[in-house]
């Protein structure tokens, strides 16, 4: 019954239904959640699953390939070329320079170079999976630190090639490889140079399928109807990249990035994030579970001293060695906590060079068990560290005041008693906020970007920092007493959880909302917001009046036909918003635009006319 396949689903499934909202609730994020259902299901507790679990980690590794893919899709290649610099020189000091440190402390305690070098490899690399999901978690992707983090990582999940070709060359070859030499290949039979060819030609053909290939595919199964089917093409295509990645030695992660990177500009990018989202989310939940299976306590019960040092020893460590990388790239304080604390841990990829490293006889099983447990740790203890620093690092240190602060000293929010909240002060909410000052209305403002608080401080503004779309937040900033909440955050999916939680527990407030363009409108008006205010509508309004006078048209005449454009747009905005079929929506769309050339052709007309009405009744003055 145990080993039935729907007993172990069952299993995991209940595991993180239960221990993950309790994590959330206390505010420990999912990540720790996953890890500790992980330990209780797993052979240290209540041992609902053995050894088996190592088997399952594998299979769910395939969850950090789709969140790869998932990430390439939202870069475009114009700002992946724009973080060269972070991507090559932080993200490759921090490589070089934790091997090499690590390597140089295991020498000095009588390590081989050999196996001091495979294991600065190892210790160099941090957990994708942990540090996105919590970087995502708490909002901080778009921030400094957590474009740093992603360069890094990224960094490391290119290293991870040469460092798999490296290790054969570190073998005393006593070892038991496999058949297929170099990660069990199908080219490592092959001479280097065929080697190289090979892959280069398989990163080739994934850059230009996706390119020219996919696109038709994709157009061919949405006009099918079905959805599973597109879901199924996605899967389809990760799982085919994944399968020729591993073919020919490379990381399958590395490939699903690469093709995500190249579907960045296709129609089809936000079809394929919703399609692939679930099944990267369950995958990875069931990853960070088998990761908390995994640890084996009755290692960590023989060597308490060994591994705890270990575990505390290695992330002391790479945090300073990423602090200090973090300033000579000039990132802040506040940013660098959550950056080098966030890359502390040694990440999954650990795993893979490990079992490689055994099997290739670089390092020994006993050193191998040893690092297994105390990678598991380090990737369990990520999230408490990073809620340390939040609750109190941050707070202390630096001069931004945290949204968890804010939580512990309500005093400092509630003694202005503002009407206005302004959430995100960035470049809109920013004029909003000035200008409201200048007219004596005061606003307590909310944003998630410390480096922006932290500057916006100094120069006088008082803001504070913190998740805006936190319930607990939003009370302690007044939302209570308030009477509207301007919404001008920068990221879509944050505006909507805000408009949610805010319709939810506060719903006395008047929402006005900032919005990016049409289609993101298009979603503001389906949540039932009534003011919304386009960031480039005005602004381009604006544009073309000025456009109008500098061809020779007066000044009013331009002025009137940008209200009566204003007026149609707005209305007809309503109407294109209820609309969900493609070729409804162009038709509608043709038919408005012909009706506003033929309002503001009438209205030009109507102005021509009365104009010279005037002229003949001022005619007729003079001659009377």
């Amino acid at each position: 019954m145990q080993q039935s396949f729907f007993f172990q689903a069952m299993i995991y499934l209940a595991a993180a239904v239960v221990m993950v909202p309790i994590a959330k609730r206390l505010g420990l994020g999912s990540v720790l959640g996953y890890l500790v259902a992980g330990v209780i299901i797993g052979p240290a507790g209540l041992k609902f699953i053995g050894m088996e679990g190592q088997d399952i980690m594998h299979f769910a590794e395939f969850g950090v390939v789709m969140m790869l893919f998932v990430i390439g899709l939202e870069l475009e290649p114009s700002r992946l070329w724009r973080m060269r610099k972070n991507i090559a020189g932080l993200g490759g000091l921090q490589v070089g320079v934790t091997t090499l440190l690590v390597a140089g402390i295991a020498m000095l305690l009588d390590v081989g170079w050999k196996e001091a070098l495979a294991l600065g490899m190892i210790i160099a690399m941090s957990s994708t999976a942990i540090v996105m999901q919590t970087l995502n978690e708490k909002g901080w992707l778009k921030t400094i630190a957590g474009q740093s983090s992603f360069a890094v990582l990224l960094f490391q999940d290119l290293a991870i090639i040469p460092m798999l070709a490296l290790f054969p060359l570190l073998a005393d070859h006593t070892g038991v490889a496999d058949g297929h030499g170099a990660g069990g290949s199908l080219v490592s039979a092959l001479p280097a140079w065929q080697q190289t060819i090979v892959v280069l030609l398989s990163v080739s053909a994934i850059v230009l399928t996706g390119k020219y290939l996919l696109r038709p595919v994709f157009r061919m199964m949405a006009r099918t109807g079905l959805r599973e089917m597109f879901t199924a093409t996605a899967l389809l295509l990760v799982v085919g990249i994944a399968v020729l990645m591993t073919s020919v030695g490379l990381s399958p992660a590395l490939g699903a990035f690469v093709a995500g990177v190249v579907l960045a500009n296709s129609e089809y990018r936000h079809e394929l994030e919703s399609s692939i989202d679930p099944f990267k989310g369950l995958l990875l939940g069931l990853f960070f579970i088998s990761v908390g299976s995994s640890i084996d306590f009755s290692l960590v019960t023989s060597k308490p001293l060994l591994i705890i040092g270990l575990v505390a020893g290695l992330m002391l460590l790479k945090m300073a060695i990423l602090f200090v990388l973090g300033k000579i790239f000039q990132v802040r304080n506040a940013q660098n906590f959550i950056f080098s604390i966030g890359l502390s841990q040694i990440g999954e990829f650990a795993f893979v060079l490990l079992s490689f490293s055994v099997q290739q006889g670089v390092l020994g099983k006993e050193v191998s068990d040893t690092m297994t447990a105390v990678v598991a740790i380090s990737m369990a203890m990520t999230p408490l560290a990073m809620m340390v620093n939040e609750k109190f690092i941050l707070t202390r240190f630096c001069l931004v005041s945290a949204g968890l602060q804010t939580a512990q000293r309500p005093s400092d929010v509630e003694e202005e008693d503002n009407p206005v909240i302004i959430a995100g002060y960035g470049h809109f909410g920013n004029i909003v906020g000035r200008f409201l000052r200048a007219n004596g209305v005061e606003a307590t403002v909310l944003d998630n970007d410390s480096d922006n608080v932290d500057f916006l401080r100094r120069i006088g503004l008082k803001v504070y920092y913190g998740d805006a779309t936190r319930y607990e937040l939003l009370d302690i900033a007044g939302a209570g007493r308030a009477q509207m909440i301007i919404i001008a955050i920068s990221d879509e999916e944050k505006r909507l959880e805000l408009i949610e939680t805010v319709k939810k527990h506060f719903p006395h407030l008047h929402m006005l909302v900032r919005s990016t363009n049409r289609n993101d409108a298009y979603d503001l008006m389906n949540a039932g917001m009534m003011h919304i205010y386009r960031e480039t509508f005005d602004t381009s309004l604006r544009l073309g009046v000025d456009a109008l006078k500098l061809l020779g048209h007066r000044a009013h005449e331009a002025t009137r036909m940008a209200k009566t454009f204003f007026v149609h747009d707005e209305r007809t905005l309503k109407h294109l918003s209820r609309i969900r079929n493609d070729e409804e929506y162009i038709h509608a769309a043709r038919e408005h635009m012909e009706e506003l050339e033929m309002i503001m052709q009438a209205d030009r007309e109507a102005v021509h006319l009365n104009a010279l009405a005037g002229w003949d009744r001022k005619a007729e003055t003079e001659t009377a």
